[in-house]
Order: structure tokens, then sequence, then C-alpha cells
């Protein structure tokens, strides 16, 4: 799919929708039921401990770091 307006592919289209969960202005609160969820999953096929006290942020993080160790990143 391309951007109508300069034809480019719209993942060349820049925008902020890869933001550093660092920085989200609601990284401190709770994490997502979707977030718990999947994070959860990829615990178990990790064999890892999930913790469901993290906040967005630090979920967020944690899932690109499971995803990484069971190749669900990839």
């Amino acid at each position: 799919m391309t951007d109508p307006i300069s034809n480019t592919p719209k993942q060349d289209v820049p925008g902020n929708a890869v933001k550093d969960p660092d920085d989200w202005t609601t990284g401190d609160e709770s994490m997502t039921g979707a977030q718990a969820s999947y994070l959860k999953t990829l615990s178990e096929e990790a064999g890892e401990i999930f913790d469901p006290k993290l906040s967005k942020a630090d979920a967020s993080k944690r899932i690109d770091e499971l995803q990484s160790k069971t190749g669900r990143g990839d």
C-alpha cells in the first residue's frame, strides 16, 4: 500500500508509530489486557516467570525481550 500524497510505501512514511516505551506518557499505567495475555503466553513459551504487575512500558520491553528469545519477533 502506498501513501496517496507522496506515492511512497506506507512503511517509509515518517511517523510516531514506533516510540520508545520510556517516552510514553501513559507508560507508568498498568499493562493492558492484551499486553498481559500476550506476555503470559510468551513467558510460558520461554520458560520465564510472568509478572502481572508490570507497567505498560515495562511490559512492552519485556515482550520485545521474550519475542527475541522465543523467535516470535522475527
